[in-house]
């Protein structure tokens, strides 16, 4: 894929996977922080942790929760990297623009058998939160795919569509949603009740807001659920105040 169709966090993934090779991170090393890659290419966070998914993928690194990211590779073991696609954050950013726009419009044109169905999505969601994520993450997928039927549109539900089909094809966005998906994270019943209300209100405005905020709220959490550095950085804190105290004696 030449360089400049690439997608942003490839490239990123590429340039750190070149320096794993070159030797200027070794095996057994840490990588510098999220943070500070995050300065070095000039992107955003979430661009870097998709790079670092990428690069676990391939098995260049191994991300140890509370400490940080090390090197346990100089190549892929499989002789070359691993398939990409769209990455997680990216495509949940492409969703919240997507889909708010479709829950406006949806407000517009929605019908009392398409807020009864999502009213029973949302209780499928609510009950199977409790004995099968797996089935209560279907139901998510069948509330936002039933908002884009009731746009009436057949761009937008195409488009939805396609989004939540490479979520499941995406070997990046497979590997966030297990791990997130191992810390407890479930479709959030209040964000879906929310979005339902503005719905039957028929009120494009509050059904785009409901939808966006939704939308933020689930990269907020997705982001919280794989940071991977608290430790130390409770840590570095700690060597801190220690030195300070130590010179103050």
């Amino acid at each position: 894929m030449p360089p400049e169709s690439q997608r942003l966090y490839e490239r990123i993934a590429q340039k750190l996977a070149s320096g794993i090779a070159r030797g200027d991170y070794k095996v057994g090393q840490r990588l510098p922080s999220e943070r500070e890659l995050a300065q070095v290419f000039s992107v955003s966070r979430p661009t870097i942790r998709e790079a670092i998914i990428a690069l676990e993928l391939d098995r260049l690194v191994e991300v140890r929760v509370g400490s940080g990211v090390y090197v346990t590779n100089t190549a892929p073991p499989g002789g070359k990297a691993g398939a990409t696609d769209i990455g997680p954050f990216e495509l949940l950013e492409a969703r919240r623009c997507i889909e708010g726009e479709s829950a406006a419009l949806a407000a517009t044109r929605i019908d009392d058998s398409q807020l009864a169905e999502l009213a029973e999505l949302v209780n499928e969601m609510r009950t199977e939160n409790e004995h099968d994520v797996m089935q209560s993450e279907d139901a998510d997928r069948r509330f936002h795919e039933v908002i884009a039927t009731a746009t009436q549109n057949s761009g937008i539900i195409a488009a939805v569509k396609m989004l939540w089909d490479a979520r499941t094809r995406s070997p990046q966005s497979r590997s966030l949603s297990a791990k997130v998906r191992a810390t407890g994270i479930k479709p959030r019943i209040d964000e879906h009740t929310a979005i339902l209300k503005a719905l039957r209100q028929h009120n494009p405005d509050a059904a785009r807001a409901a939808m966006r905020e939704h939308l933020s709220r689930v990269i907020d959490a997705l982001l919280k659920a794989t940071e991977v550095e608290e430790l130390e950085r409770a840590r570095q804190q700690i060597a801190e105040q220690r030195k300070r105290y130590a010179g103050g004696k």
